[in-house]
């Protein structure tokens, strides 16, 4: 792998460390690897409402301009479609308002089913708000035609918040009630319609988020009346700063029928109090996002809410903190039958310390009021009605169940979520949560006495990030529908099939998964009796599964010495991974680099041996560990060889030179010593021979070809010089040797004295010498480069580093990576690298 390739796929591993999210999801499921049904048709887009109906077997959807079913068991199958558009002039009145043309149509936001199982569709109709009813019959889908102002029951902008509830054929509504969106008011429409009062007290700027019904006149003792709960954010009046947000639960009852003077057409039973969820530390969560409502079939007061809240929307994404509390129905009527707050004339809100009326205000009628003569809300005293309207809101904070939240997460931000109630083959009850987060992840998550929440696992639904606008389970079939706004996606909550073996199966502890030892499978547990079926959700017990599941034979790998390595490790969880040497825990720090995805270090001998690469998950304080790979690690030194070429080389151009000097050189020593001998009385004679020797040809090394050449110039010259000094009696010499200076020779031998005749004869034998010492210069040119080729060419070769993608959400952790060994460059790993926020 070439130096930044590596480099690169180093510092994707370190990041992926670093932006870690605190309480990780135990397995991390990418698109590609999910298996589950998508619908998304062409020009479909701006989905606005879901609704399941399992009487019906349909999943309705409300969009732009139309309303489709799909078929529960499939929504890849579209069963029928019923449009209603806006006309051209609802829109050109729209557009005039000022409003974009984009917005200017209808937006199906409203879905409910009422008593005789036709539904109330409302759609803001070009920010004039319409409903009418539909009607699902032989399979199509039909509008009534039976328009009516839809005001107050859906919002006049198609992105602006709001809750809604049917109950039978009575609609409850949190909404805007005006075109500006400013006015927002909680409603009851039909017979005996009610809403609030329009004071900063009761409503401060607030958004909408979910309302529910509790059927507390079921199995009560005390005929107490149903109650209607309102969850809600807003600027809370009662902090002397200004525009702090804060998470309120509100209250009004089913039977409130409003006032006989005071609070007319007004509910008379509506209390408000804050929500709590926030861990011990700063920056907590405290921005209420969704609601679910588990009930209890025995006791009303054992329902209880889930909720999802994240800090505030300035936080950036790497550092903002989601939460998951619960609320028990109990703890919650508690503190609206406590003391009230009250704004003192200096603005304050203090706790009241007057005398409070009787019955106490807000309270829903029951038996005992009943016995007193108040039959209905109609019956309450001006000074209680009086009370209610200027003291809405409660001391007391609602907490949740076990003092603190249940999950904590860094990094993610929370959105929609359900419960789904399991019963475990031991008979228990365990409530298992699926959260949506903004960036379309799905985490699946459960509570065990006496433990931290945790993440089983998490699912990316869509291809890209995008925010999941709804969420909504189906029991009866173990189907959860979601939807963005151009798209839905169908997901089997109840699929084990990804727990290939029986310890994965048992560890991940899976309500809703059991391991068959019949079929050797992970199967789901519903309905299912223990018979052949294995389950452990208090401790993970894995020596219930078969030994093989554990073995592992290891890999034979050839390392080179003092070359940075990284050995592949691909776990299938998020789990934390440690690597041993032998039987030994490598520590990460200046020697190893221990990442998720590998072991990073420069091999010696010594670090020949077997590595392993291991998964550690403690379960009630009992640590398992699951081998991933191994490697069996042989290490080489490639530098030796190395070593020996170029002493090879150097001793190659030694000889070379001695060569060279041999023929070269020792003529030369002859003909000095000749010259000398021969100096008196052959001067002339001597003069012609010496000029011809100078004239021949040189060797001649030219560095821009690397190679040997005759100088074609030279021999030009040669030939010319003899004509003209057999002309001139030898004058030319002088202009030939200044020219014989500019050439780019590398080294000039001058030759013995000989006679002009024996030159060429001369020159055969010299270019025996010239070669040679060419090749002298151009082996000691190389010596660097060979050794670097031969580098090169015994460097591994590997593929391209692996994808790494990042959750939503989560995020949070990296897919499988080939195991391929990777040679790294030189560099240090920077272990410690990373930045971002501080686990919650």
């Amino acid at each position: 792998m070439r130096p930044p390739v590596a480099l690169f796929y180093l510092l994707l591993i370190i990041m992926a460390e670093s932006l870690a999210t605190s309480n990780k999801p135990r397995r991390s499921v990418y698109f590609q690897e999910m298996d589950m049904k998508l619908f998304k048709e062409s020009g479909f887009g701006s989905l606005s409402s879901l609704m399941i109906r399992d009487d019906i077997g349909q999943l309705v959807v409300g969009a732009k301009g139309k309303v489709l079913t799909l078929s529960l068991d499939d929504i890849r199958e579209k069963t029928s479609e019923a449009e209603w558009t806006v006309s051209s002039a609802d829109v050109a009145l729209c557009q005039m308002k000022g409003k974009d043309r984009k917005d200017c149509d209808n937006f199906i936001r409203t879905l409910h089913t009422v008593e005789d199982g036709t539904m109330l569709v409302c759609g803001t109709n070009a920010f004039n708000p319409a409903c009418d009813y539909m009607t699902f019959k032989n399979g199509k889908l039909s509008l009534e035609g039976k328009k009516q102002v839809g005001k107050g029951k859906v919002p006049f902008d198609p992105y602006q918040h709001f809750a809604s509830l049917m109950d039978g054929n009575t609609l409850y509504s949190a909404a805007s009630s005006n075109f500006l969106g400013t006015d927002l008011l909680f409603q009851r429409h039909g017979e005996n319609p009610l809403k609030t009062e329009m004071k900063r007290s009761w409503f401060n700027e607030p958004t909408m988020i979910s309302i529910s019904l509790v059927e507390a006149s079921k199995n009560s003792e005390d005929g107490e009346d149903d109650i209607v709960f309102l969850f809600f954010t807003e600027s809370a009046v009662e902090e002397r700063h200004d525009n702090i947000q804060v998470s309120r639960i509100a209250r009004v009852c089913k039977s409130d029928l409003g006032g006989e003077r005071t609070l007319q057409k007004k509910w008379t039973s509506f209390l408000k109090a804050r929500l709590d969820c926030q861990p011990d530390d700063a920056g907590s969560p405290t921005l209420l996002q969704d609601v679910f409502l588990l009930q209890d079939q025995n006791n009303w007061r054992d329902n209880v809410f889930y909720a999802t809240f994240t800090s505030n929307s300035e936080a950036s994404g790497d550092c903002s903190k989601s939460a998951v509390c619960a609320y028990k129905l109990s703890d919650i009527s508690q503190v609206f039958s406590g003391r009230f707050l009250t704004e003192s004339e200096s603005g304050n809100w203090d706790t009241y310390t007057g005398e409070e009326p009787f019955p106490h205000p807000g309270l829903c009628i029951n038996d005992e009021m009943r016995a007193m003569g108040v039959m209905t809300s109609l019956d309450l005293s001006d000074k209680t009605l009086l009370f209610v309207k200027n003291h809405p809101l409660m001391e007391g904070v609602v907490a949740p169940i076990t003092g603190k939240p249940l999950l904590v997460q860094t990094g993610t931000r929370f959105s929609k979520i359900v419960v789904d109630q399991v019963t475990s083959l031991d008979k228990q009850q365990y409530q298992v949560m699926f959260i949506a987060t903004d960036s379309g992840w799905l985490q699946k998550a459960v509570r065990f006495d006496g433990e931290d929440g945790r993440i089983i696992e998490e699912l990316q639904l869509f291809h890209t990030p995008q925010p999941v606008n709804f969420l909504q389970l189906s029991s009866k079939t173990g189907q959860l529908y979601s939807s963005t706004s151009n798209f839905a996606v169908q997901v089997d909550i109840r699929d084990c099939s990804r727990y290939t073996l029986c310890h994965d199966c048992l560890l991940s502890r899976d309500p809703h998964c059991g391991w068959d030892k019949i079929r050797d499978q992970c199967v789901s547990v519903v309905g299912a009796s223990a018979g052949s079926m294995i389950q452990s959700l208090s401790d993970g017990d894995i020596r219930m599964c078969p030994t093989s599941d554990l073995e592992k034979k290891p890999a034979i790998v050839h390392l080179t010495v003092g070359i940075m390595q990284l050995l592949p490790c691909s776990p299938d969880t998020n789990l934390p991974v440690s690597w041993r040497f032998f039987d030994s825990i490598l520590p990460s720090g200046p020697r190893y680099t221990v990442l998720s995805q590998g072991l990073i270090f420069r091999p010696s001998y010594s670090d020949a041996g077997l590595y392993t690469c291991e998964t550690a998950e403690t379960v009630k304080g009992k640590v398992h560990r699951k081998t991933v790979v191994q490697y069996l690690v042989q290490v080489q030194d490639t530098n030796g060889l190395v070593r020996i070429l170029k002493t090879a080389v150097i001793i190659l151009a030694v000889f070379s030179t001695v060569l060279t000097v041999h023929m070269c050189i020792g003529p030369l020593i002859i003909h000095i010593k000749a010259k000398k001998q021969n100096n008196i009385g052959f001067h002339n004679e001597n003069s012609n021979n010496n000029r011809a020797i100078t004239l021949r040809r040189f060797c001649h090394y030219d560095r821009t070809k690397d190679g040997h050449m005759e100088d074609s110039r030279v021999h030009n010259d040669y030939a010319e010089g003899l004509l003209m000094e057999a002309n001139t009696g030898g004058d030319a010499a002088t202009e030939e040797e200044q020219n014989m200076d500019t050439l780019s020779v590398m080294s000039i031998f001058t030759l013995p004295e000989v006679t002009v005749a024996k030159v060429a004869e001369e020159d055969m034998k010299a270019d025996n010498g010239c070669n040679a010492q060419v090749v002298a210069l151009k082996s000691l040119k190389t010596d660097k480069s060979l050794v670097s080729e031969r580098e090169a060419e015994e460097e591994p070769k590997a593929e391209g580093p692996p994808i790494i993608p990042f959750s939503s959400g989560t995020g949070s952790a990296a897919p499988h990576s080939s195991d391929t060994i990777i040679n790294l460059p030189d560099v240090e790993a920077a272990a410690g690298v990373g930045g971002g926020c501080q686990s919650g």
